[in-house]
């Protein structure tokens, strides 16, 4: 049994004696004394559990000044958002983990001003009556698409969920083997077209469909045809699908929509900058989608919210789904998507406002001049650099294949890499990069150009930290 007397526990002062000591005044002069009081309660009770019953007391136990500073880090990671500004270091751009594509500052813009008093939501402003928050976005959807009408929900599944309900609800749908995506989070195609209250007609094989397989699921009664774009994989070797143009005229001979889950949301075409392969949402339409679903939070480069596109009566049977009122969006995600898509009116201006975009067709050279910069400003600072080629990633479940030539500041951290990459996390923006080997490689391409001096002044801290 361990002897009380010897317990270093017991060492511990008291709350009320430390918050009377000199070194708490200036705490208690900042913050109530409630939160102080409930901050030191909650040090001392990790302290206790961390000396357990044994041991020698540390020498900072009896000191006020020593538990003030820890009371005052606690209080500062309580105050500290949950929800944070990073920097992503990783190369990744539509890192689903980081909240995929950043926004342009015209949408920053827009989102802080409609955050800021009341808008016109839902208020026409020409009659004085009410109006439909889908108004303030589905013209420009339409212009920059040549859909017939558009409509806005909250993501892409919810898109999904929506079409399929209204257009099949208790019917089978047709879709392909070879489509029944898994997506983000174990979240599977088939899984969540079920849950829209559908049946699944599955059609062909893992790798091969025909044109017949879903002819025959037509003939038996499948009230709509899906087509899934597989963007998160490829299948290579003996493979074959239906091309959507074919797909349509299938839907077309039996009389039922064909409804086209892009999933990525691509309005412009990036084949330039060596990225093809991804249909467009005008593409989808011209093949002949009755309806096409997409996300706006990926390649389209704006907030997370599902849009669908489509024949006017289709689009109109959604929007007087009831279910529509469950997945709409607010009022901040029209803001931020209607500025996004005012970019895309000028093609040159969206690729080079909206971050995801820029970032996509970044091309080498800039990638290195800006690899070179950070290199110098670390090597300043003392850190052991060396800029090497290496290759980014599209992410967001697009272009699975792509490598972007890109340029990779690797350090060669003293006490390990995965050391330093948890303290590039605790700094303050925290920083993600990626641990290759021995080294923390940070990819410029996914860098703000505005956070550069905070990613120098961030991994100096962490190399010393």
């Amino acid at each position: 049994m361990a002897d009380p007397i010897a317990d270093p526990r017991r060492l511990i002062p008291g709350a009320d004696r430390l918050l009377e000591a000199p070194a708490f005044q200036p705490l208690l002069a900042d913050t109530p004394r409630a939160r102080v009081s409930a901050a030191l309660n909650q040090v001392q009770a990790d302290v206790r559990e961390g000396l357990g019953t044994a041991g020698d007391a540390p020498d900072w136990l009896a000191d006020p000044a020593a538990w003030a500073e820890r009371v005052a880090a606690h209080l500062r990671h309580e105050a500290a958002p949950g929800l944070r500004r990073v920097i992503n270091a990783t190369g990744v751009v539509l890192h689903t983990n980081l909240g995929r594509a950043p926004l342009a500052p015209a949408a920053v813009r827009a989102v802080a001003d409609a955050a800021a008093g009341y808008t016109n939501l839902e208020y026409d402003l020409e009659s004085g009556r009410r109006g439909s928050r889908y108004d303030h976005c589905t013209a420009l959807l339409c212009r920059l698409t040549g859909a017939e009408a558009a409509l806005v929900v909250n993501n892409n599944a919810a898109a999904l969920v929506l079409a399929l309900n209204t257009l099949a609800l208790g019917r089978p749908v047709a879709v392909s083997r070879g489509e029944l995506v898994e997506i983000g989070d174990g979240f599977r195609i088939g899984e969540i077209a079920l849950r829209a209250g559908v049946q699944l007609a599955e059609v062909g094989a893992t790798n091969r469909t025909h044109a017949a397989d879903y002819r025959a699921a037509l003939e038996a009664g499948a009230a709509v045809l899906l087509k899934v774009h597989p963007s998160n994989f490829t299948v290579r070797g003996f493979a074959g699908e239906v091309a959507a143009a074919e797909a349509a005229g299938l839907a077309r001979e039996a009389g039922v929509p064909l409804v086209h889950d892009l999933g990525s949301g691509l309005l412009l075409d990036l084949a330039p900058w060596g990225l093809a392969g991804e249909p467009t949402a005008g593409q989808a339409l011209a093949a002949g989608a009755d309806v096409v679903t997409l996300s706006g939070d990926k390649l389209l480069g704006g907030p997370q919210a599902g849009i669908v596109l489509g024949r006017a009566s289709l689009i109109e049977a959604l929007r007087r789904n009831p279910l529509c009122r469950a997945l709409r969006v607010d009022k901040l995600t029209l803001a931020a998507l209607e500025a996004t898509l005012r970019l895309y009116l000028d093609p040159e201006c969206a690729r080079r406002e909206v971050p995801a975009l820029r970032m996509l067709s970044a091309e080498p050279e800039q990638l290195r001049a800006r690899a070179d910069r950070l290199a110098t400003a670390l090597r300043r600072g003392g850190a052991e650099v060396e800029v090497t080629d290496g290759s980014s990633a599209v992410g967001g479940g697009a272009y699975p294949e792509a490598a972007l030539p890109t340029a990779i500041v690797s350090l060669l951290p003293p006490h390990g890499a995965d050391a330093l990459a948890a303290a590039l996390r605790a700094a303050s923006p925290p920083i993600v990069a990626t641990v290759g080997g021995d080294r923390v490689r940070l990819d410029p391409r996914t860098v703000l150009e505005e956070e550069e001096e905070e990613l120098v002044r961030g991994v100096l801290g962490a190399l010393v930290a």
